[in-house]
């Protein structure tokens, strides 16, 4: 029988037919896949024309198209959904994958022609959009070593290689810690929970099989939990079990790991002749030096620390007056920063959260892409590949756009955070695709016949992943290689943190934050309250973010640490970090620097695009309020349609008209003096 990953995909809209595909079809579908791409890779390098780009550069974007959709559906369904086969499968392709990169990028004769290309691009005439892509091809193959010989060479192959492996294991380890660990309370230990949280912890117990509620590692059950119980017993043992994911000991001991990953990416910096991992990573972004990174952050950390400082030094005379001699701890401030929100602006998180539906909060995601881009969504009835996965069609003006599908509910097989992917992204050559793209999270899936509530920071989220999505499904250029979000690491972030600002816009929580059991809209009182509350806590929010930007940053610059956890210790130690404050991310699940190098060298990016969307936004309020139409125009035109065709701050220079400083961020975060 044909394998379904590999043959046509007669479904509405290109889908994968995951109701066809199995576990045991993806290891054969990727050794067919890899060998038809290495001979199409083949047939371009011996080709006996003389190189130009429709038979080398368009072609190269052509290739490797069974590929795409076997990775494409693997690597999302592995992420999402895994299971002890998907694993193992994981930890066999790694290798794989990076050999078969290294083929191509090693292949001479297909470098030659790409070289002569580069060389003669002055006399190609070609569009602003070809002359991109050749650069970045050009560019990409030098990068990942095709210029190095013999010895050189051959290591390079050999640290790619490591490092896709270590990759995996980081990954792989992880989830391992995080859907290990449950917590089982009694009737007893429920007691001041309020009453969503209980059903969280329910539901979670019963997706585990468990006696009774538990509390998971799930972000969006571990969160409020520690928000909410007074049992400062409990707090503790679950902040622990949360902060030491990957550093227990053991085979999921990410320590070592990170380590080698560390010393592997000096090597390979070091190769291509820069002076650390972070010069090499940071050459393509637009921050451009680790000096103008660490200038950024260190302008943040400061008034951050400050507020911060100001905060502990109130929720610990709170933790006084609760009997408590010792010092504010880790696992004490959300607790008493709930105590604090609730005196300092009459808001309880318990009477909020009913009016934060998730079914309303996609509506009101859906709603505000329609008033800005003219986008309209229609429930699909699709296979898709879990039950909890949901999926519409997204047009405007009658005209197909894209598919978005949705992953919004944790399970134990799904790893931590949120993330926007893609089945297949846009291009128009060599061939026409649209999009078909998928926003994942991780939100405390409800009790049976009950409503899923989030909390703010889960529709903020909801919110930003959207934003990507929208990167991805509004993106209109020639080339896949710079569809949608292929742009650089510190820009990437900017439509999403940007969309996030529409979740605050008053109308929109009017109409949209309406009450689960009465329906009734948010009353205006406690929406005026959500507003003004929306910058309370930000300096220990600030700095949990930049303490782990800055860490990443110093594991890049310079020597590689030989003990990467005291070198964490020493950053913060050297930056002052309030002692009851954690990093975000500590070092051994640090997913965003360790499981690939997608963010090392890059976690700072977050706050590298949020200055521009603070920006970004404020040009919406100059004009004509957050529904503008003719700034939603330039957003798209200039932004949002662009995906990587031109260099970022060329586009964000032509949407805003110039650069900005920092002063945004700070007054956004209410930081500023």
């Amino acid at each position: 029988m044909t394998n379904p990953l590999l043959s046509d995909w007669n479904t509405p809209f290109a889908l994968p037919p995951f109701e066809a595909i199995s576990d045991e079809d993806f290891a054969p579908a990727l050794e067919t896949a890899l060998k038809a791409h290495l001979e199409e890779i083949d047939a371009i390098a011996q080709n006996d024309d003389a190189p130009d780009f429709a038979n080398t550069i368009e072609a190269l974007e052509g290739a490797g198209e069974a590929l795409d959709k076997v990775l494409s559906v693997f690597f999302n369904v592995a992420g999402a959904d895994s299971n002890d086969t998907r694993q193992a499968l994981q930890r066999e392709f790694s290798p794989k994958l990076s050999a078969h990169s290294s083929a191509i990028f090693a292949n001479a004769a297909l470098f030659e022609r790409i070289r002569t290309l580069w060389e003669a691009r002055e006399t190609l005439d070609l569009s602003d959009e070809e002359a991109r892509v050749l650069m970045l091809t050009h560019r990409g193959f030098v990068r990942a070593g095709a210029a190095l010989e013999g010895d050189d060479a051959a290591r390079m192959k050999d640290v790619k290689s490591r490092l896709a492996v270590l990759g995996t294991a980081f990954t792989q380890n992880l989830l391992k810690d995080e859907s290990a660990w449950q917590m089982p309370l009694a009737e007893a230990d429920l007691d001041g929970l309020p009453e969503f949280v209980i059903d969280a912890a329910r539901s979670a117990g019963d997706a585990a099989e468990a006696d009774g509620p538990v509390v998971t590692l799930s972000r969006s059950l571990i969160v409020p939990f520690l928000q909410f119980s007074p049992r400062r017993d409990l707090r503790q043992k679950a902040w622990r079990a949360w902060s030491m994911r990957g550093e227990n000991g053991g085979e999921t001991d990410n320590r070592g790991i990170a380590a080698e990953t560390l010393a592997l990416r000096e090597e390979r910096a070091a190769l291509l002749g820069y002076p650390d991992f972070a010069h090499y990573k940071l050459e393509t972004e637009m921050a451009g030096t680790p000096d103008k990174v660490r200038d950024l952050l260190m302008q943040v950390w400061q008034p951050a620390r400050t507020a911060a400082l100001a905060d502990a030094a109130e929720m610990e005379a709170l933790l006084r007056a609760d009997g408590h001699n010792g010092p504010l701890e880790p696992w004490d401030w959300r607790y008493y920063a709930e105590k604090r929100r609730v005196a300092l602006h009459d808001l309880d998180e318990a009477e909020l959260k009913p009016y934060l539906q998730l079914d309303r909060m996609i509506e009101a995601a859906f709603a505000c892409s329609s008033r800005l881009f003219g986008l309209e969504f229609a429930p699909l009835d699709v296979p898709l590949y879990h039950p909890d996965c949901r999926a519409w069609e997204v047009t405007r003006n009658g005209s197909h756009v894209a598919v978005f599908i949705a992953d919004y509910f944790a399970r134990a097989s799904k790893r931590s955070g949120a993330w926007c992917s893609a089945f297949s992204s846009q291009a128009r050559r060599p061939v026409v695709k649209t999009p078909v793209v998928v926003n994942v999270c991780n939100f405390a899936k409800p009790s049976e016949g009950k409503p899923a509530l989030l909390s703010y920071d889960d529709a903020r989220t909801l919110f930003h992943e959207f934003g990507h999505a929208l990167h991805q499904m509004l993106s209109d250029v020639e080339f896949g290689s710079v569809s949608g979000t292929s742009v650089a690491r510190d820009f990437v972030e900017l439509p999403s943190q940007l969309y996030e600002h529409w979740l605050e816009v008053p109308e929109v929580l009017s109409e949209f934050a309406t009450h689960a059991e009465t329906g009734d809209a948010m009353p205006q009182a406690l929406l005026d309250k959500v507003l003004k509350a929306a910058t309370f806590d930000m300096g220990f929010q600030t700095v949990e973010y930049v303490a782990s930007a800055l860490v990443d940053l110093a594991f890049h610059s310079g020597p590689a640490p030989a003990d990467p956890m005291q070198k964490q210790a020493e950053v913060l130690e050297e930056i002052g970090m309030p002692r009851a404050i954690a990093m975000r991310h500590a070092t051994p699940h640090f997913a965003h620097v360790f499981a690939g190098d997608g963010y090392s060298s890059g976690y700072y990016s977050y706050m590298w695009s949020e200055v521009m969307d603070a920006d970004a936004f404020a040009a919406f309020e100059e004009a004509g309020g957050a529904f503008d139409e003719e700034m939603a125009d330039r957003l798209e035109r200039f932004i949002l349609s662009k995906g990587g065709s031109e260099e970022a701050e060329t586009l964000y220079l032509q949407f805003r008209g110039r650069m900005p400083g920092v002063e945004a961020l700070l007054k956004g975060r209410g930081l500023a003096a």
